[in-house]
C-alpha cells in the first residue's frame, strides 16, 4: 500500500511541476527518485537509477532516435525551403477566406500527414490563419483550436501510413506497421475531421450571431513564423517540388512495407544479430528509409536554392534532441514504476478494467498515463514498456489482432494527452498569443472529447469485425 501511494504521489507531482514548466529532463529522474524514496526501497537507490532509469532511457534513444532526428531534419528541410509556405498557400488559393476554418485544418493536416513537425506546422500556418480569420471575421480564439485539429488529432494517430512517432513506439511491441488497421484508421480519422470541423463551425456561428468578430489583438511577428519573401526559396518554391516529399514518404514506407521487405529472406540477420527480430523492426526500417529519401530528394531538388543549406540541417538536427530525451525520461520514470511493489496493484487494476477485452484496457491505460504525462508518445511508451508484453498475450487469447492493438493504443495516447499541462499546447497558445481561458475549451473539444468518441468507435468496429 505504501508503495502504490508513493507512485500516486510522484505522478501528481510529475503532472502539477510539468504544468508549472519544469523540465521533464530534470523531473521524470526526480520524481522516479521520490517514489523509491517514499516506498521505503532507499537501499535500492542508485542501482535503480543506473540499471534501471538509464537503461530504459538509453534504450529507448537506442531505438528511436533515427526516427525522431530524420523526422526533426525532414520538417526543418519542409520549412526552410519553402516546400510547407507554398503547399499551404495553395489550400488557401483554393479554398478562400469564406472556408477559413476548414482552410487552416486541410493546410495543418497535409503539413502533419507528410511528416512535418507539429511546432514547425504551428509556425509556418499561424500567420496564414490569422489573416484568414480577420477577413472572415472569426474570432482569434479559434485560431488554436483550428490548428490543433489539422495537427495534434488524426494525422497524428488515426491516418494509416502517418510517419508521427506516435505512430512508430507500438511497432517493436507488436510486430507491427504504421499502415496497422488502415480501414478503421480512415473511419477514426473521418470522425475526427467531420467532427472537429462542426464544432469549430458551430461555434463560429454562434460567435458571429453575437457580433462578436475577430477580437481587437495586437499581432507581433513570430521569429521564424513566416517566410521571408525576398529569400527565393520561400518564394518560388513550385508546388508539384513542394509536395512531392510528402508523398515519397507516405510512398515509399508502404513500398517497402508491403512489397520490398515481405519479399526478402531476412533470416540471415539473426547469425549476425541474434536478438533482431525482422517482423518487428521491418516496419521502423520502413519509415526510416522513406524520411531518409524524403531528405535527400528535397535538398537535392532544390540545390542552387537555399539561402543556407548547413544552417537548416544543423537546426533540424539539433531540433530533435529535446523531444526525444524529454520522451525518454519519461519511460525511464516508467520502467523505475513498473519496477516497484506497488505497481503490481496499479497494473492489475488496468489490466482488469476489461479481462475479456483488452482494447478497453488498454485504451484506459493509455489515455491516463497520456494525460498525466502531458504527452502522447511520452504516455504511450510508459505503458507499452510496461504492459505491452501483457497486452499481446491478452490479445492473443482473446484472438485480436496485433494491427487493432496498434491503432487502438495510438488512438488512446492522443486523447487526454491534451490536458492543459501539455507542452506542445502551451506552445501552441504562446505561438497564437492567446491563454487558455481564451482558447482552451475548444481545443479540447477537438483533441479529446471527439477523438474519444473516434476511439470508443475503433474498439466497438474492431470488437464486432476485428481489423481491417
Amino acid at each position: 500500500m505504501t508503495s502504490t501511494l508513493a507512485i500516486v504521489v510522484s505522478l501528481v507531482l510529475l503532472m502539477y511541476l510539468a504544468y508549472r514548466g519544469i523540465t521533464v529532463l530534470l523531473l521524470a529522474p526526480l520524481m522516479a527518485a521520490l517514489a523509491v524514496l517514499l516506498s521505503g526501497d532507499i537501499a535500492f537507490f542508485l542501482p535503480i537509477y543506473t540499471e534501471t532509469f538509464m537503461s530504459a532511457l538509453s534504450g529507448y534513444v537506442l531505438q528511436f532516435l533515427p526516427i525522431f532526428l530524420l523526422g526533426a531534419l525532414f520538417g526543418q528541410l519542409m520549412a526552410d525551403s519553402g516546400a510547407a509556405h507554398s503547399i499551404s498557400r495553395w489550400i488557401v488559393d483554393r479554398l478562400g477566406d469564406e472556408h477559413a476554418i476548414l482552410t487552416v485544418v486541410l493546410a495543418c493536416s497535409v503539413l502533419t500527414y507528410g511528416g512535418v513537425s507539429l511546432f514547425v506546422v504551428a509556425f509556418a500556418i499561424y500567420p496564414i490563419a490569422i489573416d484568414l480569420f480577420r477577413t472572415a471575421d472569426i474570432p482569434k480564439r479559434l485560431v488554436p483550436a483550428s490548428i490543433a485539429l489539422g495537427s495534434f488529432t488524426f494525422t497524428m494517430t488515426a491516418l494509416p501510413g502517418t510517419p508521427a512517432i506516435q505512430n512508430a513506439i507500438p511497432i517493436p511491441y507488436y510486430g507491427t506497421n504504421v499502415f496497422a488497421a488502415p480501414g478503421l484508421g480512415i473511419i477514426a480519422s473521418a470522425i475526427m475531421l467531420g467532427g472537429g470541423l462542426w464544432w469549430l463551425r458551430s461555434r463560429a456561428a454562434a460567435a458571429r450571431l453575437k457580433g462578436e468578430g475577430y477580437g481587437q489583438h495586437t499581432e507581433a511577428k513570430i521569429l521564424g513564423a513566416q517566410p521571408d519573401e525576398n529569400n527565393s526559396a520561400m518564394s518560388h518554391m513550385p508546388l508539384v517540388l513542394a509536395i512531392l516529399p510528402l508523398i515519397l514518404v507516405i510512398g515509399v514506407n508502404g513500398l517497402f512495407t508491403y512489397f520490398i521487405f515481405p519479399n526478402i529472406d531476412l533470416s540471415f540477420l539473426t547469425e549476425k544479430f541474434p536478438s533482431v527480430s525482422p517482423a518487428k523492426m521491418t516496419g521502423l526500417w520502413s519509415l526510416i528509409v522513406a524520411l531518409v529519401v524524403a531528405c535527400a530528394i528535397l535538398v537535392i531538388s532544390r540545390l542552387g536554392h537555399w539561402s543556407n543549406l548547413k544552417e537548416t540541417i544543423n537546426k533540424g538536427v539539433f531540433g530533435f534532441m529535446l523531444p526525444l530525451f524529454n520522451t525518454a525520461s519519461e519511460v525511464g520514470y516508467g520502467a523505475v514504476i513498473a519496477g516497484l511493489a506497488g505497481f503490481a496493484i496499479i497494473r492489475d487494476a488496468v489490466l482488469n478494467v476489461a479481462p475479456s477485452n483488452p482494447l478497453i484496457s488498454q485504451a484506459v491505460a493509455m489515455n491516463v498515463l497520456a494525460g498525466i504525462t502531458g504527452s502522447s508518445s511520452g504516455g504511450l511508451s510508459i505503458a507499452l514498456q510496461t504492459l505491452g508484453s501483457d497486452y499481446l498475450r491478452m490479445a492473443q487469447e482473446a484472438g485480436i489482432s496485433p494491427e487493432l492493438m496498434h491503432r487502438v493504443a495510438v488512438m488512446a495516447a492522443g486523447g487526454f494527452d491534451t490536458l492543459p499541462h501539455c507542452g506542445a499546447i502551451i506552445t501552441l497558445l504562446a505561438i497564437c498569443k492567446l491563454t487558455h481561458k481564451q482558447s482552451y475549451l475548444n481545443i479540447a473539444a477537438v483533441t479529446m472529447a471527439i477523438p474519444l468518441i473516434a476511439l470508443i468507435s475503433v474498439i466497438a468496429l474492431g470488437t464486432m469485425f476485428g481489423s481491417f
